[in-house]
C-alpha cells in the first residue's frame, strides 16, 4: 500500500499543506514500514488545471490513498477514475498524518457533484430560475426551478425561490384640488410668456 501526503516540506517531518493542486510537495508513503519518498509539485505554478495535474502525478505513482486538505471536484473526479481514496481533515506533521489514518480518525472526501441543476444556483441554495415544464401549453416552475406539466410538449415555467425582494412602488401623493388649479394657472402663465418669446424671435 501506498500513501500521498500533500505536504510543505520534503520529509516526514513537515507539515501537511492542506492545497492539494497547489502543494509544495508530495510525500509517499509506505505505511507499514514508514519509509517515504519526497517530490516536488511540478504543477504549482500552473495557471489552470493544477488540481487535475496533480492527481495525474500521484496516479502515475500507484497510490492506494491521498491524504490532503481539500482537493476541487475535477480532481476528485480524475482521482476516482484510478480508484485512489482521498481523505481529508489531516493536521500536524506528514508523520501524524499517517498515524491518524491508521488510527481511523480521518474521513473520506465526498464524491464530486455534478453541474447545479436547471434553476439552482452554484451555492445549492433556492433561487429564482427558469424551470421547463412538460406539458402542451406551458408547464408552471416549482420552488427550484423545476417545471411539472402533463404531455408531451415543451412548456416553460417561472422558477419561484428565495429570489431578491421586490420593493414595493411609491405612493404617489394626491393634489388637493385648489394646488392643482394653481398649478395649472403657472403652466398657462409660463406657456403664454413662451410664445410670446418665440414670437419675438420670428421677428
Amino acid at each position: 500500500m501506498k500513501i500521498c501526503v500533500t505536504s510543505s516540506g520534503p520529509n516526514m517531518d513537515a507539515y501537511v499543506d492542506p492545497r492539494f493542486g497547489r502543494c509544495q510537495y508530495f510525500v509517499f508513503v509506505d505505511p507499514e514500514t514508514m519509509e517515504y519518498e519526497a517530490m516536488p509539485n511540478t504543477g504549482i505554478e500552473a495557471s489552470g488545471g493544477a488540481g487535475i495535474q496533480a492527481a495525474q502525478t500521484i496516479a502515475d505513482k500507484g497510490v492506494d490513498v491521498v491524504i490532503t486538505g481539500q482537493v476541487g471536484p475535477n480532481a476528485i473526479q480524475t482521482l476516482g477514475a484510478t480508484n485512489i481514496s482521498i481523505v481529508t481533515g489531516a493536521s500536524g506533521t506528514v508523520s501524524d498524518a499517517i498515524e491518524q489514518y491508521k488510527s481511523g480518525r480521518l474521513q473520506a472526501a465526498p464524491p464530486a457533484t455534478g453541474a447545479p441543476a436547471p434553476g439552482m444556483p452554484a451555492t445549492g441554495m433556492p433561487g429564482a430560475g427558469m424551470g421547463r415544464g412538460m406539458g402542451r401549453g406551458g408547464g408552471r416552475g416549482g420552488g427550484r426551478g423545476m417545471g411539472g406539466g402533463i404531455g408531451r410538449g415543451m412548456g416553460r415555467g417561472m422558477g419561484m425561490g428565495l429570489g431578491t425582494p421586490v420593493a414595493p412602488a411609491p405612493t404617489v401623493p394626491i393634489m388637493p384640488a385648489q394646488t392643482i388649479d394653481e398649478e395649472i394657472q403657472a403652466l398657462e402663465s409660463r406657456m403664454i410668456d413662451v410664445k410670446a418669446k418665440l414670437e419675438e424671435l420670428k421677428k
